[in-house]
């Protein structure tokens, strides 16, 4: 288990990271959300043990996680990290690139293992290619398939899919995520895209001002958002009387108070996403077709 014991961390002076508290069970997958620049890629890197904490403590199991004021060589054996920059050796290929660091005194093992994550990252054909040649969204996926080598006990993800067209993306998420439930190797996903949360991610921790702002299950802070933030993650989203409605929740009514213009409508494949006045504030909802500008109609709330 990784336990974070109020954990703080500043950057030249400026507080990044104030008193945070967590934890991540083995095999469980933690999403972190947040505005960019919240410190979602600092928290893990400070995880990971490249910076020194200010305070606190970062502990799997009984290994503390330390810095490199304690540590020679940054990281630990049993955790990996994929940041958004690939540190990949060019001039070799693929499939060398991922078996690198597997011993070479167990030649079918190591051919075996590489096989497997070829497979998981959907790079099979391109084994024999040199990384040089690779497509930004092709390296991603090497330098996952690299990181999952040797199996780690628990790895860091940041923004894992942010390169990867969306032809590739929904298919690999299924199959990278798949593959760490099913091996019970703990993530921690770095991420601005729902995707990578709802369907995948045990828990959802939200950071706003240097802080944990919400810890708890994805489908709670999706049925339930507590602040317009952690809303506005999940989708279009109104404020209407001191309440937090989505879109999808405002329905087309022949009659009711709220009394609403039509001012622009998006079309957004399987339906309409209708943009409205309502007593001088814009409000959004979808709708199954497209409605004429200046219309007045009713809206309704659950």
């Amino acid at each position: 288990m990784l336990q974070v014991k109020n954990l703080s961390f500043s950057y030249n002076k400026t507080t990044i990271l104030k008193n945070l508290n967590f934890k991540v069970k083995k095999g469980e997958h933690l999403s972190i959300i947040g505005e960019s620049g919240s410190g979602k890629s600092t928290l893990l890197k400070v995880l990971y043990g490249e910076y020194d904490l200010d305070s606190g403590h970062i502990l799997w199991d009984n290994t503390e996680i330390l810095g490199p004021k304690f540590n020679l060589v940054v990281g630990y054996d049993f955790m990996k990290y994929v940041a958004q920059e690939f540190d990949l050796m060019p001039f070799i290929t693929v499939e060398e690139n991922i078996g690198k660091f597997l011993s070479n005194f167990y030649p079918e093992e190591k051919q075996q293992r590489t096989a497997e994550l070829l497979e998981v990252v959907e790079l099979t054909p391109f084994s024999k290619t040199k990384v040089k040649t690779l497509s930004g969204g092709q390296k991603q996926r090497v330098a996952l398939a690299r990181a999952l080598a040797k199996q780690p006990e628990i790895i860091l993800l940041d923004e894992p899919f942010s390169h990867i067209d969306n032809f590739k993306k929904q298919s690999l998420r299924r199959s990278l995520f798949k593959y760490l439930k099913t091996h019970h190797i703990s993530c921690i996903v770095a991420t601005h895209d729902k995707d990578d949360v709802l369907g995948y991610a045990d828990r959802m921790l939200v950071l706003n001002d240097k802080q944990i702002e919400v810890n708890d299950i994805p489908e709670q802070l999706f049925k339930n958002p507590k602040t317009p933030l952690t809303a506005s993650f999940f989708g279009e989203f109104n404020v209407i009387n001191n309440r937090i409605v989505y879109a999808h929740q405002l329905k087309l009514v022949n009659k009711s108070n709220l009394k609403a213009t039509v001012k622009h409508c998006y079309f957004k494949g399987h339906y309409y996403l209708i943009e409205a006045d309502l007593n001088g504030d814009t409000v959004f909802f979808e709708h199954d077709g497209a409605l004429k500008t200046g219309k007045e109609i009713s809206l309704t709330m659950p």
